[in-house]
């Protein structure tokens, strides 16, 4: 039977070998180690990375909480208001904003939690670019449906969509990115179990370096401008829009007391808000804006 313990050392484990990959690449800068422990139960490490070669600012954090259930994740577990229960919730958690606007940001989360009689695993991994390249975001992409075929044919499909849904700014018309995939409450069925889960959710957070070290190497050192930087800014502004209205992640850290340093590490260090900014015709920028949009077939 899939112990907490052994899911909890698993993504230990994967907040370990993610930031030792990070440091090789930047080859500059290392991460700083933060233990915290949250009042009502559990704790975390919160290891942040800022001022490196090619990352700017970047946290990979790992966690492990429990305690009474909040009102709110009674609700979503189909508890009654004045049930008692526990809730335990362990994951891994990463944001990297890089220093050259020709590296895209990534996001990465997969988690497990427990509520009361009630388990289920959540996740997924989405890619930002400032500038869209259209050879890696086919990578990007190919490498995530591999990764998801392997384990269900109907992954892929569904859970890039979900990503296209979930990370659109409505009050933008844009989605965040170039999407990824998005799952959540995936747990036993009666032709999948909670194991067949869990070796899925640990090849998605495999998969980071995989396919994040490459987008690195490839675009690193290409040139870039003040205008290309300003740009940069300005898609950090639409990150920063999207994760304090609509993610998810952060409204549940802060809904059950999270550490709010470790909740909000995934802010860019700096951003900008440009009133009603509009591209150049044929520019880069504006080729970047018609491509972030739902239901692009990247991969094949």
């Amino acid at each position: 039977m899939l112990s907490k313990k052994t899911i909890e050392l698993y993504f230990h484990t994967l907040q370990d070998s993610i930031c030792f990959g990070l440091d090789q690449a930047d080859g500059k800068g290392e991460f700083q180690e933060d233990l915290w422990e949250r009042p009502e139960g559990g704790g975390g490490r919160t290891r942040t990375f800022s001022g490196g070669n090619v990352i700017e600012k970047g946290g990979v954090n790992f966690s492990a909480v429990h305690g009474p259930c909040p009102e709110f994740l009674k609700k979503e577990a189909g508890l009654k208001e004045n049930e008692y229960a526990e809730f335990y919730a362990t994951g891994v958690s990463l944001v990297i904003h890089p220093v050259n606007p020709m590296v895209p940001i990534i996001h990465m989360n997969v988690r497990y939690l427990k509520a009361g009689n009630l388990e289920w695993f959540g996740g997924g991994i989405d890619l930002t670019p400032h500038y869209v390249v259209e050879e890696d975001a086919k990578f990007f992409h190919q490498h995530l449906k591999n990764v998801c075929d392997e384990h269900n044919a109907s992954y892929y499909p569904e859970y890039k969509k979900w990503a296209d849904d979930y990370f659109f700014i409505p009050h933008r018309d844009e989605t965040r990115g170039i999407g990824g995939i998005f799952f959540d409450r995936l747990s036993a069925t009666d032709s999948i179990s909670i194991d067949d889960r869990f070796h899925f959710v640990q090849a998605i957070g495999n998969s980071f370096l995989p396919v994040y070290l490459p987008l690195i190497e490839n675009n690193k050192n290409k040139p870039y401008t003040k205008a290309n930087r300003q740009w940069q800014l300005l898609r950090r502004g639409r990150y920063v829009e999207f994760n304090l209205v609509y993610d998810r992640g952060t409204k549940f850290g802060l809904l059950t007391n999270g550490r709010t340093e470790s909740i909000l590490m995934s802010m860019p260090p700096t951003a900008n808000w440009e009133y009603a900014n509009k591209p150049k015709k044929n520019s880069l920028e504006e080729k970047t804006l018609q491509l972030l949009k739902k239901g692009i077939n990247w991969a094949e």
